[in-house]
């Protein structure tokens, strides 16, 4: 993948006013010191940005953006650099503005139950700090132990117990963000309870470092739940499982998680755990987890779940209430994206659609790949129809990259043709922003880009990012 416009330098005049601004230790040019923010865990793009920026305040960040927007330098906001869509890739060079020196947690307010943060905290750690307080952040994206709180805002970032607690979006109560002027805005707070204009907590929220740089968040907390049971569940055929996951909500259970895992999945990571697991022909698996304020109530749910399974067909249902016994069933489903990346060349998709078509979505995502000669393992949330998509087999070379492109495009526009659409929880970044057509209509992209230029008249925030570009003539590509 190339740019669309040339790669944006920086003069030594500039870098002597980010270094006044960040400090000399803290504005980076050397090649080798680039290298780490010049990708992130998007397939093989790498595009390096002309310097990077490592602010450690609001005061900064503020002063680095006036002075960038003054000038029209790209700036790439960057986190952990765990995404999987390319939104944190420098396309155009210019700079990469690395919040990572923001890191501090700055408050966890017990009695409101509010944690307030800076955007470079790793999710892990935030998560750990209000554990040992007896209270809960639930947001908790695979990559949480390397992820920041910065990035899941930028891409409303998922993971499998939004199932029953939401994305993180549900979980901001406000932000403080620093406009493409260096205006500095902030959108909530500690109430609960505030509809005071427009909402532009959630306007931010998902906005993938187009719009912002958030540099402050209050995140909304809740008490750490007592008990936990995990739930495995075989199924030899794809609609047997789909039933299930319908039949557990007709029921009226809400699972903490609700895992789907196809055959080839099941194979590739449990052959890289060097596990073997019952039932091995079984053409689909889900893994429920049940949390609540006690053994008795987790226990209820469970059984309740496993008899909604059996009665769908499930081959059996196994049930693990240990931590240990858990943590093994969940090692197998996490490790997933790193045992097909072992495989080779691969491409990775993130769409969704209404749970009730899963069963269609991973029977055409099989047919596609088969036609272009590659193979493919499915998995994901099946409580909100989000799954991910592992293609992969020979690709090199442009042809290759091409078909891989190819194929991509109509997983696309089958999720978009179900109802569902071409990102779930990864964002829209690069990867699937020529497709954000199939799920969006002319005038919700024109509405969308006149919120860009309204706060980013110049277009120096993640220049590149979500919108397909356009032509000469003003239209899109």
């Amino acid at each position: 993948m190339t740019p669309e416009k040339p790669f944006r330098p920086l003069s030594e005049s500039e870098l002597a006013v980010l270094r006044q601004i960040a400090g000399e230790d803290h504005v980076l040019v050397a090649p080798a010191d680039l290298q780490p923010f010049s990708h992130d865990w998007t397939e093989d793009f790498v595009f390096p940005p002309a310097a990077v920026a490592r602010p450690r305040t609001v005061s900064e960040v503020s002063r680095i953006l006036a002075f960038c927007n003054e000038r029209r330098i790209p700036v790439t906001p960057q986190g952990g650099r765990t995404g999987l869509s390319g939104g944190a890739l420098p396309l155009l060079g210019g700079l990469a503005l690395c919040l990572d020196r923001m890191n501090s947690i700055l408050e966890i307010d017990e009695k409101n139950a509010v944690a307030t943060v800076e955007p470079g905290v790793v999710t892990q750690t935030l998560h750990e700090a209000v554990e040992a307080l007896g209270l809960s952040y639930p947001p908790d994206p695979a990559s949480r132990g390397s992820c920041t709180i910065g990035g899941n805002l930028a891409e409303n970032a998922g993971g499998p117990h939004a199932a029953k607690y939401g994305v993180t979006g549900k979980w901001v109560m406000g932000l403080e963000a620093v406009l493409a002027s260096g205006d500095v805005i902030v959108t909530g707070g500690k109430t609960r309870k505030d509809v005071a204009g427009y909402d532009l907590t959630s306007l931010l929220v998902g906005s993938e470092g187009t719009l912002a740089v958030v540099t402050k968040a209050w995140l909304r907390l809740i008490p750490k739940p007592a008990a936990r049971a995990v739930l495995v569940a075989p199924f030899a055929t794809l609609e047997e499982s789909m039933a299930a996951v319908v039949e557990v909500y007709r029921r009226g259970l809400v699972p903490a998680a609700c895992e789907f895992v196809d055959r080839p999945a099941t194979e590739v990571s449990s052959k890289r755990k060097g596990v073997t697991l019952p039932f091995p022909e079984a053409e689909a698996r889900l893994l429920l987890e049940f949390d609540g304020g006690g053994d008795e109530e987790v226990e209820r749910d469970v059984t309740r779940a496993g008899e909604a399974a059996l009665d769908c067909g499930a081959l059996d249902v196994v049930v693990a209430a240990d931590e240990r016994r858990m943590r093994e069933l969940w090692e197998i489903r996490r490790g997933i994206g790193e045992a097909v990346r072992d495989l080779g060349h691969s491409s990775e998709l993130d769409v969704a659609v209404p749970r009730s078509e899963l069963a269609a979505l991973v029977r055409g995502i099989r047919e596609i790949a088969s036609e272009a000669g590659f193979s493919s393992v499915a998995f994901g949330h099946a409580a909100d129809g989000n799954i991910h998509v592992h293609v992969y087999g020979p690709g090199s070379g442009e042809a290759g990259e091409e078909l891989f492109r190819q194929t991509a495009r109509k997983i696309y526009a089958l999720a978009a043709s179900l109802g569902g659409t071409v990102t779930g929880e990864h964002g829209v970044g690069i990867t699937s922003r020529d497709c954000l057509s199939f799920c969006r209509n002319p005038a919700a992209i024109a509405a969308m880009r006149a919120v860009k230029d309204a706060l980013d008249p110049r277009g120096i925030l993640n220049p590149g990012k979500l919108f397909p570009p356009l032509s000469e003539h003003g239209e899109p590509r």
